[in-house]
């Protein structure tokens, strides 16, 4: 809500991100009441980015308890990226799932989330500290460890581990039948992940790849990576309507 009015909005650095890094045009899909056919948009576009947020899945996607009062939660957006996700990872299409994005996924193949990270033994407190200035805030927090021989290891140039940004109170408690982990937070946390077999690019990412993508090597090839596959996808589908 912006004063009395719904907006429907996305993050200037996401937008950014798809411009400068993945070489792409992006355009916003709004999470209506009545969510737009899913056929349309899988039709229309060469990707999909699931942007992070202030809201979080409402946990009965994921058969928990409820929030806490205060939660802020976007039960249309639920509603339009739980089965886009599915619908798109059915149909090949290119996928960029970012913090909210990538818990998304996880919840809508089956998996289920900590709703406060901070407070399960023996993981760490993933927030950002909101005081500080956003340069800190989206500074480097910690490292994640790289599968061996997976999709990030090899766009990380063969490197074991990553510096990345830390600014999410949720995680994967429970990963979603069908994924695989491509990363892990210092304390094992789940960080990043793959969904086996799928038929393009498809990746998950908890930290914030898109905060000044240009200045950090391993997110431009990150975004790199799904902008090939979206043009990829744009070509075939061009070949199609020639044929």
């Amino acid at each position: 809500m912006v004063g009395p009015h719904p907006f429907h909005m996305v993050g200037e650095k996401y937008a950014a991100a798809v411009t400068q890094a993945a070489g792409g045009l992006p355009l916003l899909i709004p999470v209506l009441p009545d969510p737009l056919a899913q056929r349309d948009v899988l039709d229309t576009l060469d990707g999909l980015l699931f942007p992070g947020s202030p809201s979080n899945v409402e946990p009965h996607h994921y058969e928990e308890g409820p929030s806490r009062p205060g939660t802020l939660h976007d039960p249309e957006r639920d509603a339009t990226t739980l089965p886009l996700v599915r619908a798109a990872l059915a149909g090949g299409l290119p996928l960029l799932c970012i913090c909210r994005g990538f818990q998304e996924m996880n919840v809508a193949l089956g998996g289920s989330l900590w709703q406060h990270v901070e407070e399960v033994p023996g993981l760490r407190d993933h927030r950002e500290d909101k005081s500080l200035p956003l340069e800190v805030q989206y500074g480097p927090a910690h490292e994640v460890t790289l599968e061996p021989g997976g999709l990030l290891q090899q766009l990380a140039g063969g490197a074991e581990r990553v510096a990345v940004n830390s600014l999410h109170g949720q995680g994967v408690k429970r990963l979603a039948p069908g994924l695989r982990v491509e990363a892990r937070a210092p304390d094992g946390l789940i960080e990043a992940f793959v969904p086996e077999g799928a038929g393009a690019f498809a990746l998950a990412v908890q930290w914030h790849p898109e905060w000044k993508v240009m200045d950090n090597v391993f997110s431009r090839a990150l975004f790199a990576a799904f902008g090939d596959a979206a043009r990829e996808r744009a070509a075939r589908r061009a070949a199609r309507y020639r044929g």
